[in-house]
């Protein structure tokens, strides 16, 4: 893995913990997908930016709702358009190929070079949403009923699925997949993360900022923890209103920025009464 092109390292823009830069660069030279597990804002999604821009891979997104199905990363049929045409009577009609979409799975074995598929937010489709992926992402081939044609993979993608853990995933699908949980960063971690987006942040504004953000998250009353995002949100709110930060945690001020609910944000108001 010593190749800088099969090796994934941190980049201006995300800095990943030694275990999770092993886990991805792992799952590239195993080829297998890589599932990432951890709370909202630890940067699930943007780890696959990270992987296509640090390996220099376009990056294929396929972003999951409670009604995807896994057809639609395949293929669709459009028999709709395909009759539209007829009835106008477009030329061409005959050739199914031309009502054939690929779907973002399809797209990226279709591919001419290697890309990076991320697949987001997996356990928001039904359960056996996962299931249904197996043998693609096994064999990386699919059949097009429709054209008697078989898709098969140019380059095996680079496949990181995201999950919230919402819903538990079967155990045959797990046990073909990488699994890495993104813990939440350490404040040596996050002071390192804040300073790729401000590198010129002011010490104590930084370590201010930082402790009155833990000691919040370390409330056990708290309904939604404030994520990396609004961290790094509410310290540029900071440099750009010249709060001083001495009273940082009497004031609160910009709360709104780290808190974005109303009985969250009365709790921490009591805490500092």
């Amino acid at each position: 893995m010593s190749d800088k092109k099969t090796t994934f390292t941190s980049t201006s823009q995300y800095v990943a913990s030694r275990e999770l830069l092993a886990s991805v660069n792992v799952a590239v030279a195993l080829q297998k997908p890589l599932l990432i597990k951890g709370e909202p804002g630890t940067g699930k999604t943007m780890l696959a930016q990270a992987v296509a821009e640090s390996l220099g891979k376009r990056l294929v997104i396929w972003n999951i709702k409670s009604t995807t199905k896994a057809q639609e990363g395949l293929y669709v049929y459009d028999t709709i358009q395909r009759l539209y045409d007829g009835q106008f009577g477009e030329e061409g009609v005959d050739d199914i190929a031309r009502y054939i979409k690929l779907g973002k799975l399809g797209e990226a074995f279709d591919s001419e070079e290697q890309v990076v598929l991320l697949i987001d937010e997996i356990d928001k489709a039904d359960l056996e949403f996962p299931n249904d992926l197996l043998w693609e992402l096994d064999q990386m081939e699919f059949y097009i009923h429709e054209t008697k044609r078989t898709v098969k993979a140019k380059h095996r993608p680079i496949v990181i699925i995201t999950s919230n853990a919402e819903k538990e995933l079967p155990d045959a699908f797990l046990r073909r997949c990488i699994f890495h949980y993104i813990d939440f960063p350490n404040a040596e971690l996050m002071e390192e993360i804040v300073k790729t987006h401000y590198p010129d942040v002011e010490e104590k504004l930084l370590k201010d900022a930082m402790e009155v953000f833990y000691w919040i998250r370390s409330i056990k009353d708290i309904r939604k923890k404030p994520s990396t995002s609004e961290l790094i949100d509410w310290i540029n709110a900071l440099q750009i209103g010249g709060i001083p930060t001495d009273r940082l945690r009497e004031e609160l001020p910009f709360i709104g920025v780290v808190v974005k609910k109303d009985e969250d944000l009365e709790t921490i108001r009591h805490r500092v009464d």
